[in-house]
């Protein structure tokens, strides 16, 4: 058998389908950083026992215990940070964008990936006021969008509703336990 053959094969059994992109990255900096005028990228090198933490907080760590968080500056003021996380599904990825004011609450929120088959999904639970429901979370606090839109969409935008969740509370432990300490 080919590898082109093996490849395929493989696709249609995990039937992970082609990613695609709902919001550029500068736009989603430039969405969650409004009036910011710099952007700088500050990584965080997580130690092993604090990637342990993490995953144990949120059942995740960052590729290569690396957090990249996205900070705005109008001159020397802070407009906030961002960061964009991954969330893996039997469906394929999405990526979330989780924006933060400088008091370190949740500004907003955008799902910026999503493959083929989840993009209809995600529209429906963000046009089902999905994000909506994250502003003004801080760290500690436990996103439930899913559950605020249950009922207003079909089964398959509540699921991709319960991942988006995921994504918010990963980048809020992430912000909440090595941000705003390192900064």
């Amino acid at each position: 058998m080919s590898v082109l053959m093996r490849s395929a094969a493989i696709a249609a059994v995990l039937h992970i389908t082609p990613a695609v992109v709902l919001v550029k990255r500068p736009d989603a900096v430039q969405a969650l950083l409004p009036g910011a005028d710099a952007y700088f990228a500050r990584e965080v090198h997580l130690s092993t026992p604090d990637v342990h933490r993490l995953h144990k907080a949120v059942d995740w760590s960052p590729e290569d215990g690396v957090l990249t968080f996205y900070v705005g500056k109008t001159g020397s003021a802070a407009v906030g940070a961002l960061e964009f996380v991954r969330v893996d599904t039997p469906h394929g990825p999405i990526e979330v964008a989780v924006g933060f004011t400088p008091q370190g609450t949740v500004r907003g929120v955008l799902v910026t990936k999503a493959t083929v088959e989840m993009k209809p999904w995600v529209l429906d639970a963000v046009g089902a006021g999905l994000t909506n429901h994250y502003r003004q979370l801080k760290p500690g606090d436990a996103p439930n969008g899913a559950a605020a839109i249950a009922g207003q969409t079909g089964d398959l935008a509540e699921y991709i509703a319960g991942e988006v969740d995921k994504g918010v509370a990963r980048a809020l432990a992430a912000y909440g336990g090595f941000y705003r300490g390192s900064a």
